[in-house]
């Protein structure tokens, strides 16, 4: 995940698989490992499940949907996958990094699905982007780093040194934060690298963060142009339906991207920090307020 700022940031049940009854003999049963709960892996399995049903595969019908959540423990990744196997799922989706690999890791034969991926081949879960070789495909949340960037001069045009702050334990957002050092130099901005295990404050700080995805602006992030992760989610989806139907093999299929970023601005933090809004973002930005996190988040 992953947030640039002026300081700016790059903040970036129990275990049972797919059933092994099926409800009618032409059933495809479909697994998904989602790693942890979280407002943008959430979005991205509606997306798919929503995406599956709007082509006619509804869950309960044409497909049977096993989705377990691994609580953000390896493990729990590691013995999902196993049970994906042992049951014979005909697809399985794996929404982010770990449970990728865990699920890759046990079997090269099942058809897998990946989203909130930066860069699976940098995860070595397939050969190359553009053309995966292995039994996985799948969609990228690889945010527009370059606009972005261009973002936060333009938000703060004063701005002269940038700090990356990233999680050092998070692959995706190493693979990330390199390209972000990559366009700041070529709008003429100092780079330091400050990374974290965990979520700072910085708005009573003054300091404005650009980050990944419309969650983070509601938590407090000043803006984005971020990865849409339901609709990332439905891109996985039309991926599934050519497999289900035999119409393509994930060796064969180059992982997607997200053509169109949606420019997402926090009006309350533009207030908190002052800053003054150009009139053709202001246009073309969705505004959002800073949501109250509860105790279950």
């Amino acid at each position: 995940v992953m947030a640039t700022g002026l300081v700016a940031a790059l903040a970036l049940s129990t275990m049972v698989g797919c059933s092994s009854k099926k409800d009618s003999s032409d059933q495809k049963k479909i697994g998904v490992v989602q790693l942890v709960e979280h407002d943008a892996l959430d979005a991205s399995y509606k997306g798919f499940k929503d995406g599956l049903e709007k082509a006619g595969y509804k869950d309960g019908d044409k497909i049977k949907i096993e989705y377990k959540n691994a609580q953000n423990e390896q493990s729990n990744c590691q013995t999902i996958a196993k049970q994906f196997v042992t049951d014979k799922c005909d697809l399985v989706l794996a929404i982010a990094t770990p449970a990728a690999q865990a699920m890759a890791n046990e079997s090269k034969d099942i058809p897998i699905l990946v989203t909130a991926v930066t860069d699976p081949a940098d995860a070595k879960l397939v050969k190359s982007n553009k053309k995966p070789g292995t039994n996985v495909s799948g969609t990228s949340d690889l945010t527009p780093v370059a606009k972005q960037m261009n973002l936060l001069k333009e938000l703060i045009p004063n701005a002269k040194k940038v700090a990356m702050l990233y999680c050092s334990a998070e692959a995706n957002s190493k693979f990330q934060v390199g390209l972000a050092k990559k366009e700041a130099k070529k709008l003429g901005l100092t780079t330091v690298d400050a990374t974290v295990s965990e979520s700072m404050v910085a708005n009573e700080a003054k300091i404005p963060f650009i980050v990944a995805e419309e969650g983070m602006c509601t938590g407090g992030g000043l803006a984005t142009y971020g990865v849409n992760y339901y609709k990332l989610g439905q891109q996985t989806a039309k991926q599934a339906v050519k497999i289900l139907e035999g119409k393509a093999e994930p060796k064969d299929m180059p992982i997607e991207y997200q053509e169109n970023a949606d420019l997402i601005i926090n009006k309350d933090t533009v207030k908190t920090l002052g800053i003054k809004i150009p009139e053709k973002l202001k246009k073309e930005a969705k505004m959002v307020t800073t949501q109250k996190k509860t105790d279950k988040e």
